[in-house]
C-alpha cells in the first residue's frame, strides 16, 4: 500500500485490486503512528497585535497557496503566530519540542535570523517566505523585490517627478532592503538622489509616521515610493488629513497589491506580488525537503508587475 519493494508483482496487483473492491484508503493517523510522522506542516508568522494570521491581507493569500499544494498530499496545515517569548527561546518552541509538525514554513521579514538559524539546527525541515539568510543555506521563496522597486520609482520618474521620497521598514529586513536597492537604481539612472526614511514596522500607522518624517525632512517631495501597501495607505491618509490632494499634489506608489489597495481612495498604484504563488512554491520546497532530506536548499524568486491606479499621475 506504500509502494515499497519486496512484493511480487502478481501479489501486489491482487492486493491493490482487493483494496479497490473494498474502497480502502490508507489511514494517515495509522501511518503516522507507524512512521513517527504527524503529516502536519506548520505555517508561522510573527505576531501582530490585533491582526489574526488568517485575516492578514498579505499572508492569508500566501497561506491559501500553501494549503492548496498540501491538499494534494497527505499533509495538512496548522497555523500559529510567533510571539516575542517564542523568538527569545527558540528551542522551547512547543511545535518543535513536542514534535507536532514534520516541517515548518516561516513567513515574513520580521522573523530574526538567529531564530531561523536555530530552527535550521534541528532535524525539522523548514522553508522561508518573504525572507532569506545571507550565509546559511535554506529553502526560501521571495518576490523579485529589487525589480519591483525599480519599476515603482521608474513609474514616478516617467510621470515627470523629480523629487521622490521613499518610506521603508527596518534596514535589516531583506525585502525592504531589496526594494530600496531597486528604487535607488532607478533614481540613480535619472541622476536623482535617494531621499529615504526608515521606521520600525510596515503598518498603516508607521506609514503615517514615516510620511510626516519624510515631508518634514524633504518638503519638496511630489512622489513617494512605499515598501508596502499598508505604509502607502497610511501615507495617503496622513497627507489627506493635512489637506494635501492625492494624486493632484502628491503621487504615491505601494508594493504588494493587497486587497485593500484597489479599494483605497484613491485606488493605490502598486507593485503586484503573486502571493498565492509564493505560498505554492514554499509548500513545494518544503515537501521536496521532506521527501528528500539530502536535497540542496534553493531560493525561488517570483516575478512582479506594476499596477497603475489612481494614486499616481503625471506631475502638472
Amino acid at each position: 500500500m506504500n509502494d515499497r519493494p519486496g512484493v511480487g508483482q502478481e501479489l501486489r496487483e491482487r492486493i491493490l485490486l482487493r483494496a479497490r473492491e473494498l474502497n480502502y484508503t490508507p489511514s494517515v493517523t495509522a501511518r503516522g503512528l507507524a512512521t513517527s510522522q504527524t503529516f502536519t506542516i506548520g505555517f508561522f508568522v510573527r505576531e501582530k497585535p490585533g491582526l489574526p494570521t488568517q485575516t492578514d491581507p498579505f499572508y492569508s493569500e500566501i497561506l491559501h497557496g500553501v494549503e492548496q499544494i498540501c491538499a494534494q498530499t497527505d499533509y495538512h496545515v496548522t497555523i500559529a503566530r510567533l510571539t516575542d517569548a517564542i523568538i527569545a527561546a527558540p528551542l522551547e518552541f512547543r511545535f518543535l519540542r513536542e514534535r507536532r509538525v514534520d516541517g515548518m514554513i516561516f513567513a515574513g521579514p520580521d522573523i530574526p535570523n538567529d531564530f531561523i538559524v536555530a530552527m535550521l539546527h534541528t532535524d525539522t525541515p523548514i522553508a522561508l517566505v518573504d525572507n532569506k539568510l545571507d550565509y546559511s543555506l535554506v529553502n526560501s521563496v521571495n518576490s523579485d523585490d529589487e525589480h519591483g522597486g525599480y519599476l515603482a520609482a521608474k513609474h514616478l520618474i516617467q510621470q515627470g517627478h523629480r523629487h521622490i521620497g521613499v518610506i521603508s521598514g527596518p534596514k535589516r529586513w531583506h525585502s525592504s532592503a531589496r526594494r530600496v536597492r531597486g528604487y535607488w537604481m532607478a533614481l540613480q539612472e535619472a541622476d536623482l538622489p535617494l531621499q529615504i526614511v526608515h521606521v520600525d514596522s510596515t503598518t498603516i500607522d508607521s506609514g503615517q509616521e514615516a510620511y510626516e518624517r519624510l515631508i518634514t525632512t524633504y518638503p519638496q517631495v511630489t512622489g513617494i515610493c512605499a515598501v508596502n501597501d499598508s505604509m502607502a495607505i497610511g501615507a495617503i491618509r496622513r497627507a489627506q488629513e493635512q489637506g494635501k490632494c492625492v494624486p493632484d499634489e502628491l503621487s504615491i506608489v505601494g508594493f504588494d497589491d493587497i486587497d485593500w489597495a484597489s479599494l483605497n481612495l484613491p485606488p493605490l498604484t502598486t507593485i503586484r506580488i503573486p502571493k498565492h504563488q509564493l505560498g505554492q512554491e514554499a509548500a513545494k520546497r518544503l515537501l521536496s525537503a521532506l521527501n528528500d532530506p539530502d536535497s540542496r536548499p534553493v531560493e525561488v524568486v517570483v516575478s512582479v508587475q506594476l499596477i497603475p491606479r489612481g494614486s499616481s499621475q503625471p506631475i502638472p
